[in-house]
């Protein structure tokens, strides 16, 4: 299991007793963006090493436009993998092997920390 299988399972299992139905789609989402915010902070930190070395790979619509066809593709993906069939077989995965179990708390700060990051930086660029 992956460390994104890990915290799928981790976000699922907290909003499970609150939100029976939502919480496959709360960790789906979690998942998500924490992916793209993952994609987006590697993404514009190539660029600023890309710009400090004085090249140009592509503009930034161009940026921006390849970043938004990634980031549907991996909800795309991350939606077919965690409905379907891997999502039963990760679940009858967890009874054998105990994942760890992080606090929401830490997560939703990880990725607030992300994505404060990215903006941090976007408005340094």
């Amino acid at each position: 299991m992956t460390i994104f299988d890990n915290l799928f399972l981790s976000v699922q299992k907290h909003y499970k007793p609150k939100y029976k139905q939502k919480a496959n789609s709360y960790a789906l989402w979690y998942v998500s963006l924490l992916q793209s915010g993952l994609l987006l902070l590697s993404g514009i930190l190539i660029a600023v090493f890309l710009k400090g070395m004085h090249t140009s790979g592509m503009n930034s619509e161009n940026a921006w436009l390849l970043y938004v066809l990634v980031v549907l593709f991996l909800c795309l993906k991350n939606w077919l993998q965690y409905s379907g069939k891997k999502s039963k077989i990760m679940r009858a995965n967890t009874k054998k092997f105990n994942p760890i179990n992080y606090s929401m708390r830490t997560l939703w700060l990880v990725l607030i920390g992300i994505f404060s990051l990215c903006i941090l930086l976007l408005q340094a660029f």
